[in-house]
């Protein structure tokens, strides 16, 4: 999402990395062309011109004139004041008080609030909650349908709704059943229009004062950009909303959106979504998004995907097959496959420092069908040819290209590959340098 402005700032912070002193000017120029990469990130004027103000004031001080590394204090100060204008750290859900807790969705239509109270509810659940969907939406049956689908499928109750009733009772008969079901919070899934206007808001101040919800989040969408700020300034007029929940944070968006809304409505980005799948919602982190966006990684968020997809008893047990050099393609498959889990591989490359760079090196490709391919080749050979690689001769080689829709040459470049990779990883091991990274310890 942020490639364009993390190409820009790390076009400006080369430049003046590169310099042993740094005068005052060009700290100035540096922060004309960090003013023009925001703008054209969408992000919101005003906000851009308090931030470079602000960035401006520290840098022309003895904090990055009289420091040792200039260009690396700079960044440093950048880091830290993008870090502040989202939100200094993570704000999650404020469940306190009596229970069931309503929690209301609101947002204008095509946001993904149905599939973001989905995304909700199975975070909650994987936190020890106990949630209930409410579908409130009586003039879109389908969204009512589609939260009934998703909610199974996420093994989450849903209340009944009847389209004849008003969504205030609706909620709080919702409200009633829950409690005796043993949910602890519930989801309203609220209705949506093209725009805001009089008659969507009384209908939502209706529904929270039958309720009384300790979060009303607004969902909106990032692809939106400036729009999605304007949204989240009107809902506030008329609800007093807790926090925001950016959805397509993967898409094209530029990234304006998530660098101003705390800026302009000092409303919390609470979660963000960030795929289409029922597991694809973060926390929002404002430290680790402002290192996404210098270019610097978010190893944590990536541990802690590790954390909720990899089998802690597989990994020990992956760990001693490496060491032991009996690492096989059978083992490779299943680490293919966890890879898959953590999200695409532009996603896992944004999370690692530095690795964004390597999109733009000539000839290379970050294909996920490249990783369909490889799937398809080992699964069309048989146990004892994944265990035992070097058996697969002419022959076998014709039949596995045949079962997976590939050419003998790609059959033959798996297995070339294959082989240089145990054969490192056996020098490694021979010299005690296979250190591999516990996500679990």
């Amino acid at each position: 999402m942020f490639e364009s402005l993390t190409d820009k700032l790390n076009s400006v912070f080369k430049k003046v990395t590169g310099r042993g002193v740094l005068s005052e000017k060009n700290i100035q120029d540096a922060l004309k062309e960090v003013r023009l990469a925001l703008l054209e990130a969408d992000v919101n004027y005003k906000v851009v011109k308090q931030l470079v103000e602000d960035i401006r004031k520290r840098a022309i001080g003895q904090e990055v004139l009289a420091s040792l590394t200039p260009g690396q204090q700079l960044i440093k100060i950048v880091n830290e004041e993008l870090t502040r204008l989202m939100g200094e750290s993570h704000e999650g859900i404020q469940l306190v008080g009596r229970t069931p807790h309503a929690l209301m969705l609101v947002g204008l239509q095509g946001s993904g609030k149905t599939t973001t109270a989905a995304k909700l509810a199975r975070y909650l659940h994987r936190q020890g909650r106990h949630p209930y969907l409410v579908p409130a939406d009586i003039y879109r049956p389908a969204a009512v349908d589609q939260l009934k689908k998703l909610g199974s499928q996420i093994n989450t109750p849903v209340h009944p709704t009847r389209l004849d009733r008003k969504p205030e009772d609706i909620c709080l008969e919702a409200l009633s059943m829950a409690g005796k079901t043993g949910a602890d919070v519930l989801i309203i899934d609220t209705a949506g229009r093209l725009h805001i206007d009089d008659e969507l808001m009384t209908e939502l101040v209706r529904i929270r004062d039958k309720v009384h919800p300790v979060e009303i989040l607004l969902v909106a969408d990032a692809m939106t950009g400036q729009d999605a700020v304007n949204v989240a300034k009107g809902f506030s007029t008329y609800l007093d909303l807790t926090g925001v929940i950016l959805t397509k944070m993967e898409g094209d968006a530029r990234g304006g959106a998530s660098l101003s809304i705390r800026a302009v409505t000092d409303k919390p980005i609470k979660f963000i979504g960030v795929g289409e799948k029922i597991d694809a919602l973060e926390p929002f982190h404002p430290d680790r998004m402002a290192s996404q966006i210098l270019g610097m990684g978010d190893v944590l968020s990536l541990i802690e995907k590790a954390q909720e997809k990899f089998d802690e008893d597989e990994a020990v047990k992956l760990e001693k097959k490496l060491r032991r050099n009996e690492f096989d393609l059978e083992d490779f498959l299943a680490q293919l496959k966890n890879i898959k889990k953590l999200g695409s591989l532009d996603q896992i490359l944004g999370m690692l420092p530095g690795m964004g760079q390597l999109k733009k090196i000539k000839g290379f490709s970050a294909n996920e069908k490249e990783l369909v391919r490889v799937e398809a080749i080992i699964n069309s050979m048989t146990r004892e040819e994944r265990r035992h690689y070097r058996i697969v001769n002419g022959s076998r080689k014709r039949r596995i290209a045949r079962g997976s829709g590939t050419t003998v040459q790609e059959v033959n470049r798996l297995l070339k590959n294959f082989a240089q990779t145990k054969k490192m990883m056996k020098q490694f091991t021979k010299k005690g340098q296979l250190n591999l990274p516990s996500f679990f310890g």
